[in-house]
């Protein structure tokens, strides 16, 4: 009875709302509480740690190296570069800026993934530009704006952490709509746990070797008991652990209906934000970020129609 429960359409859909609200904690509870650390720091361990995790469980994924192509190498190392490197370390630094104040609208902001996605799979995978991608596209990137200085231009005097992180947040949502164009390549070849496992081994390759040239590596004393306690609930539960959650219920739920449950993302950042921070949106804030989700919405409802055509 819990197999087949497990197998249905709901169950997906379930599965994807508990990854995408666990996500809203990451972004508003856990990660801004790791603020005291070095930023390349935290990206480091947030990958190593869930990297050594599943080596205890999935070191059979080893012997597929041996069949890896250098385009394979290639992909795997541009999903970890720009989905775990940059559009990590492009987040948290975004978080950390705030200082805990206008989290919700950094989370929004890094919503405009699916606009940075469309746009690369149209110059990277030759997909074809429709007047309704510009259109939705041009209204979601309107919306982040008002959502961020409302109707007033960026002050570069009194704003500055604001405009740094939202500029941060655009950067993340570019590089995790890229790494969703190179996943999609990856995945034609081979499954979401080997995906998942080597995504995290680049990353913490890669993320070795610029926190050690940096001389970051030396901060490690700077890690307090609590911090390792954060990035260990992170490591677990937010951060690999919704991932695999998400591709759980991703097998057996469409692309749409996706879209729609990973909207619990902005919701719960938002519902997290009030309860943990006390903040609340403007009426302003509340129409752009409406504005900005039915855009995305309904580019990813053109990504679905497009795929079924094709």
């Amino acid at each position: 009875m819990l197999k087949k429960f497990r197998n249905t359409k709901f169950a997906g859909a379930i599965f994807i709302c508990i990854a995408a609200t666990l996500w809203g904690l990451d972004g508003v509870v856990l990660t801004p509480r790791l603020f005291n650390l070095n930023v390349q720091l935290v990206v480091f361990l947030l990958h190593t740690i869930p990297f050594l995790f599943f080596n205890i469980f999935m070191s059979k994924e080893y012997k597929k190296l041996k069949s890896f192509t250098k385009t394979d190498f290639l992909g795997f190392f541009l999903l970890a570069l720009f989905g775990g490197t940059v559009g990590t370390m492009a987040i948290v630094k975004a978080l950390f800026l705030v200082n805990f104040q206008h989290l919700t609208v950094v989370v929004l902001l890094q919503k405009l993934q699916p606009v940075f996605a469309i746009a690369l799979a149209i110059i990277i995978l030759k997909e074809k530009l429709y007047t309704n991608t510009i259109l939705w596209g041009t209204v979601a990137i309107i919306g982040a704006y008002f959502l961020t200085f409302g109707f007033s231009l960026p002050d570069f005097n009194s704003d500055t952490n604001t405009i740094y992180a939202a500029l941060y947040a655009l950067l993340a949502a570019f590089s995790f709509g890229s790494a969703t164009v190179f996943s999609k390549k990856l995945l034609a070849n081979f499954n979401y746990k080997t995906v998942t496992f080597y995504r995290y081994g680049f990353t913490t390759i890669i993320m070795f070797i610029f926190v050690l040239i940096s001389g970051k590596l030396t901060m490690l004393g700077t890690v307090t008991n609590n911090n390792w306690l954060i990035m260990g609930i992170i490591a677990l539960t937010t951060g690999s652990g919704a991932i695999f959650i998400y591709y759980y219920g991703l097998r057996n739920v469409k692309a749409i209906v996706a879209t729609i449950c990973e909207l619990c993302f902005p919701l719960s950042a938002v519902i997290f934000d009030y309860l943990i921070n006390d903040a609340k949106l403007s009426t302003l804030q509340w129409f752009s970020a409406a504005l900005m989700i039915i855009s995305i919405i309904m580019l990813r409802k053109r990504e679905v129609i497009t795929e079924r055509k094709s």
